[in-house]
């Protein structure tokens, strides 16, 4: 029996080790550091998923069969490199592939390279060049801080007072770190944002059905960005031929693209796409999983996850490793009042096991703890409300019923999600 790591702390997290448990292989799942959504055979350990040498000298002493990275920052501050150096079977890219995530300019470059479709974009470390090429294109017009920003890197400029604002923020206040020491400004894409994620060992690719995310925190695709507030998968109108294009003319050469640069991808690799009356962009990638999809892809995987994580990471993945049950998923974030901006922690949340007890639902914590053994709020987004249906309505409905058992003070979530 097996012992598994999983590194992050949030939804996706917890999504991915309620997967792995069910697994006959897998004995034990380990979350670091985990949340308060962990029980039974899934323990949270108090190791922050930056810390390389912690969750190295863990893996060593636990025996740990595979390890499997949520959090984009554990590869790119070295956790992967750290475990194949050392010889132990881990699922994500080292921190070279990363890089077609946790550097947006090279991300753009390499598509460019690689002949995959995207938003014409330049690059730039000095502000007043940014300003002058954003102005000299047509509105709206969008700017991205190059590195990671929890989602919430990326500015549509639809005047050009705007885009004065977000050059200001990103590279001369710093908003987002050394994140915005060089900035993506690319043209603005019209059409569907779909998100597509692919397993990847390497070579091989296996294709997820599409999911549509909702990042705006208010209804109506309103307000400001953030990590994401709710999913529905699968997408009907995204046909299998559509996937296939994708597999073809993005993640092929993505994983080609990254072998020319000397660090193939294992893991997996998750494009955001434009889709406007066929036409396919991508307007970024992802070097992981995502956070809300999991939740959902994880309701609809039919299949063994702890084999084909480590089949990806062993460079064996093959097609036939991953199914799909019929119907629908959903997931709805639950938020902290406040969020995306600051928000107040240590709110008691009611109503879980009610909620829990529902046909259909499963809960995946994100920003929650213990504390004087009551569940609370830790973090911005604090809980996914998943279901599945036979149709999306129905996987909706479900969801939106089970919320209505849960409040905690100050509770906000989108109440149109799967409405477009």
């Amino acid at each position: 029996m097996a012992d598994v790591l999983i590194v992050g702390s949030g939804g996706r997290e917890q999504a991915l080790a309620w997967k792995i448990e069910q697994s006959e292989e897998v004995a034990k799942v380990y979350v670091a550091p985990g949340n308060a959504g962990s029980s039974g055979n899934i323990q949270s350990i108090p190791i922050q998923f930056d810390d390389v040498d912690g969750l190295l000298n863990f893996a060593q002493e636990k025996n740990i069969s595979l390890t499997v990275i949520g959090q984009e920052i554990a590869s790119e501050v070295g956790v992967v490199d750290a475990f194949e150096e050392a010889g132990l079977t881990i699922f994500g890219p080292n921190k070279a592939a990363a890089k077609i995530e946790t550097s947006k300019a090279f991300s753009k470059d390499l598509m460019e390279e690689q002949k995959i479709p995207t938003a014409q974009y330049k690059n730039f470390t000095d502000v007043e060049a940014a300003r002058s090429y954003a102005i000299s294109r047509p509105l709206p017009i969008v700017i991205k801080a190059d590195g990671l920003a929890t989602g919430k890197g990326v500015i549509i400029a639809y005047e050009k007072k705007q885009i004065d604002k977000a050059l200001d923020q990103i590279m001369v206040k710093k908003i987002f770190g050394n994140s915005g020491d060089t900035v993506v400004v690319e043209d603005f894409l019209k059409g569907q944002e779909v998100s597509l994620h692919a397993l990847c060992d390497g070579k091989t690719s296996v294709i997820f059905p599409a999911a549509q995310d909702h990042k705006p925190i208010f209804d109506g695709d309103r307000g400001p960005n953030t990590g994401g507030m709710g999913v529905i998968a699968p997408i009907d109108w995204v046909k299998p031929e559509i996937l296939n294009t994708v597999n073809k003319m993005v993640v092929q050469p993505a994983l080609q693209g990254l072998i020319d640069h000397s660090s193939a991808f294992k893991g997996c690799l998750y494009p955001g796409l434009m889709i406007d009356q066929g036409v396919i962009n991508v307007l970024e990638f992802n070097a992981r999983f995502g956070d809300p999809e999991t939740e959902v892809y994880m309701r609809l995987l039919d299949g063994d996850l702890y084999k084909i994580l480590k089949a990806c990471a062993e460079g064996a993945l093959t097609s036939d490793m991953v199914s799909w049950i019929p119907g629908y998923a959903a997931t709805v974030i639950l938020a902290s009042e406040g969020y995306p901006g600051s928000y107040t922690k240590n709110i008691p949340i009611h109503g879980l096991e009610t909620a829990s007890n529902r046909e259909d639902i499963v809960i995946f914590h994100a920003g929650t703890a213990i504390k004087d053994g009551e569940i609370v709020t830790s973090g911005g987004r604090v809980l996914n409300v998943t279901a599945t249906g036979e149709s999306l309505e129905i996987a909706l409905q479900k969801v939106y019923d089970a919320i209505a058992d849960i409040h905690f003070d100050g509770m906000q979530y989108r109440k149109d999600i799967g409405k477009r």
